[in-house]
């Protein structure tokens, strides 16, 4: 049997940058940027789990219909990389050997890029987008880095791939890297 493929919308994040509330609320084309990310990932119809990792806002009243598995950080205040951490323990809790992880607050990041980054065949242990010329989540990380990842500050997996680019094999996806963090850009998309 086959160890399960996971995915992981980060979500966890206090806001600072954003001045309207919890980002993960935030609207896009009618969807809270959370719902869209997770809607992304459930449609690349090739995970057999997903978590959102939840820190600063609740997510059960947006998330809990959607047949997701929600992983809190209490840690989220020490930065990204906490929640990575706990995404990648949790996963190995399920008996994940590979995990796919991108970020509630991308809404130009589609199923396709989750679809290309989990299932693409590569020589290395992680496997990151390239959208319009930009390294980005979604990444998908083997068991075998899971060890090499920080487990605090505010990069998560970002740190590594700089670092280690002999680990990396980059795909071509559709969709935008941009993330919203101020409301103007929140404006951009709406």
């Amino acid at each position: 049997m086959s160890s399960p493929l996971i995915a992981v919308v980060l979500a966890a994040g206090g806001s600072t940058r954003f001045a309207a509330g919890p980002k993960v609320r935030a609207v896009v084309g009618g969807v809270p940027l959370v719902v869209r990310a997770i809607g992304a990932a459930l449609a690349a119809d090739c995970f057999d789990s997903v978590l959102v990792v939840e820190g600063a806002e609740p997510l059960d009243d947006l998330v809990g219909d959607l047949g997701v598995t929600i992983v809190p950080n209490a840690q989220w205040r020490e930065g990204q990389a906490t929640s990575v951490a706990i995404a990648v323990d949790a996963a190995a809790d399920l008996g994940a050997r590979s995990v796919v992880i991108g970020l509630c607050d991308q809404p130009g990041v589609g199923p396709e890029a989750w679809t290309l980054v989990a299932t693409t065949s590569a020589p290395t242990p992680i496997v990151v987008a390239e959208l319009g010329g930009v390294l980005a989540p979604p990444v998908r990380l083997d068991a075998e880095v899971w060890p090499l990842l920080p487990r605090s500050g505010d990069e998560g997996a970002r740190s590594l791939w700089r670092g280690r680019p002999d680990l990396v094999t980059a795909v071509a996806c559709p969709g935008s890297p941009d993330d919203i963090d101020t409301l103007e850009d929140l404006d951009a998309w709406n």
